[in-house]
């Protein structure tokens, strides 16, 4: 039997706003939408494990989000399913990702209890990305199938086999990912396809690092998966595409499951939880909280002035400004405050601007360019 998504066509491509349809077909235009965004642009920048983002040998969050993409579009043609639908999801599945990785989030997260929100995850918050944050507060306007397959793919949530509601949901009220399951087959298929494009990868780059090596992995889990990233994704890819079944779902074999959770379990214990990335855990947390803090001043202090902005006399002022300004009403017809303004910029971040925001504010250039001009003959003169 086929696999067919048990919702009409017109509802999977509705948009939020109406827009007349070009040759691209809906899918494949929410893709280019997608790749146009400064969110997408940004995650070159942004860490998928390993904070190394000048490496170009160790896996960004950009590079993962196409694998992700290639992966469930391969196991769409093998199933029949939509290929485009499920490379769109799968290019916009991240782009609320913050800065530094899981651990960036995790640390976030915590700052918006304390300030009475719900959690950040990024998945939820891809989808405040989509409907609202991208382009100056009016959002990429996709279809309901790719934000549906944004907001359902986590894929950290290792699962042998997931089935679509084949419901539309009210994606605007979902504030946690617990619970919220795809609504068609595509979706279903990112969602493994996650999975499937991380451990290989993460692994690899572990690696590389030389904080493991393949052979440390059980000769078992080598045996059925494989030895190298090229040969898991290989041997998943045409797993799911074999083991996946209408009244089974997408879904991983008997034979291969027991093997992607070992190693989901060995990557967890060795990679995620070891001392080098839990090392850097207290160095982002301060940093992150020294950005949020100096913002939440600014706001304080500086109001809706731009000339105490620009008092700051450092890029990073200047910068929330603009954004502060472009954006204040949007915040206020959409959230009824600014309550998240700050955290959603400080979210959006990549690696590298965290870094040069810390710099911004704890050495700032203009006071060395005053030095410098000050710098006269008696600068160098004997004490008298």
């Amino acid at each position: 039997m086929r696999m067919e998504n048990q919702i009409a066509p017109e509802q999977l491509v509705r948009r939020r706003r109406e827009k007349s349809e070009d040759v691209r077909g809906p899918f494949y235009r929410d893709t280019t939408a997608i790749i146009h965004s400064s969110a997408f642009r940004r995650l070159k920048h942004k860490t998928q494990v390993f904070f190394a983002p000048s490496n170009d040998h160790i896996c960004t969050r950009i590079e993962h989000s196409l694998h992700v993409a290639s992966i469930a579009s391969t196991i769409c043609r093998g199933l029949g399913l939509d290929s485009e639908l499920a490379w769109a999801i799968g290019m916009g599945h991240d782009l609320g990702h913050t800065p530094f990785g899981h651990t960036g989030e995790k640390i976030l997260s915590a700052m918006m209890v304390d300030s009475g929100l719900h959690p950040f995850e990024h998945e939820v918050h891809s989808l405040r990305v989509v409907d609202f944050l991208a382009n100056g507060g009016k959002g990429l306007n996709l279809t309901y199938a790719v934000r549906d397959g944004i907001v359902s793919h986590n894929g950290e949530q290792l699962t042998q086999r997931i089935k679509p509601t084949f419901t539309i949901k009210e994606l605007e009220s979902i504030t946690c990912r617990a619970e919220v399951m795809p609504s068609t087959w595509e979706a279903a298929v990112v969602r493994l396809s996650d999975t499937i494009a991380y451990i290989g990868r993460d692994f690899e780059d572990a690696a590389r690092l030389g904080l493991i090596e393949w052979s440390d992995l059980d000769a078992g889990v080598r045996s059925r998966l494989g030895s190298s990233n090229a040969q898991v994704i290989d041997t998943l890819v045409m797993d799911v595409i074999k083991a996946s079944t209408v009244e089974e779902g997408i879904a991983f074999s008997d034979e291969c499951f027991p093997a992607v959770s070992a190693m989901v379990r060995f990557n967890y214990q060795r990679i995620y939880k070891s001392r080098l990335l839990e090392g850097y855990e207290r160095y982002f947390s301060r940093l992150l909280h020294l950005i949020v803090d100096y913002l939440r001043y600014l706001v304080d202090e500086c109001g809706d002035s731009e000339e105490r902005y620009r008092d700051e006399r450092n890029m990073l002022a200047a910068g929330f400004y603009r954004h502060y300004s472009e954006m204040r009403d949007a915040y206020y017809a959409h959230d009824g405050s600014l309550d998240r303004l700050i955290y959603d910029y400080v979210g959006g971040m990549s690696d590298t601007f965290c870094l040069d925001c810390a710099n911004e504010i704890l050495k700032p250039e203009h006071l060395n360019d005053e030095i410098a001009s000050a710098m006269t003959g008696k600068w160098f003169d004997a004490p008298r």
